[in-house]
């Protein structure tokens, strides 16, 4: 089962701010991100988000398994570049026949990777110190978004963790009836992709029943809804949001301090 609720320590500092704020935050300090492709600052902005971590009262073992997908990410996208990278500048330092591995290869490879993880973690963050009926509550009082949209994403996040049921009862009602790719690598893509098929129908259907039930409940009526739980925005909340711009801004001029900032665009 996928569990997605809120892992953070009860009381922890960061952790107790409002969800739109951290959620802002977190948005901030990933755009600005974004704008070189050097290693320096999304390296500088890892060390930031690993130093501030047990502010949000999240232990590092919780994070590394949270994050663990991006592990495959950053393989995927460290093979693509050392395989079909064009900037092939600087030293050779590895070549088989076609393939062609140099310094300049590894750097971008490396930005990349680092700004993804740079990018990525604060996300994870988020949503790994905020209860998602909290976040949906306080997009619809503080962000002024669609009570429609804010209750249909908490629906939609509330029911991940059935997609994982959803495939273990799949794969254990095709082994019941004697469908098993035994150690044929490709009968087990077929089988992958037609049980990934069936999980995507039933998660179509069940979001439509979703979507009805909810337009049934006024959701799309305009009427302005009453809310149970007050989400108050505080002036912490903002210091959040502007301390995560200044250390954003810090790790670029970190960068452009040791002359290894590459812009995004020029």
């Amino acid at each position: 089962m996928i569990g997605l609720g809120p892992v953070a320590t009860p009381g922890a500092p960061l952790a107790r701010r409002n969800p739109v704020a951290k959620l802002a935050a977190g948005l901030v300090f990933s755009f600005v991100l974004v704008a070189s492709l050097d290693p320096v600052a999304p390296a500088v902005a890892i060390a930031v988000e690993l130093a501030l971590l047990p502010l949000f009262g999240i232990r590092y073992r919780v994070l590394a398994r949270r994050a663990l997908p991006l592990l495959a990410g950053a393989v995927g996208v460290l093979v693509t570049l050392v395989l079909f990278a064009a900037d092939r500048s600087g030293p050779v330092l590895w070549a088989a026949g076609p393939l062609l591995v140099t310094s300049g290869v590894l750097v971008t490879a490396l930005g990349l990777v680092l700004r993804m993880f740079a990018v990525a973690l604060p996300g994870v963050i988020v949503f790994a110190t905020t209860d998602p009926t909290d976040l949906a509550d306080a997009l619809v009082q503080n962000a002024r978004a669609p009570a429609r949209f804010a209750i249909g994403a908490l629906a939609a996040f509330r029911l991940v963790p059935l997609l994982g049921q959803e495939w273990q009862m799949l794969t254990m009602a095709r082994r019941a009836r004697g469908v098993d790719a035994g150690r044929n690598p490709l009968a087990r893509l077929r089988l992958f992709v037609s049980t990934a098929f069936a999980l995507l129908v039933g998660a179509i259907r069940r979001g439509t029943r979703l979507a009805v039930a909810m337009d049934a409940r006024g959701f799309d009526a305009g009427v302005p809804r009453t809310v149970a739980r007050r989400q108050v925005f505080r002036p912490a909340d903002w210091l959040l949001i502007v301390g995560a711009a200044v250390l954003a801004g810090g790790a670029l001029a970190v960068s452009v301090t040791l002359g290894t900032f590459r812009p995004l665009i020029g």
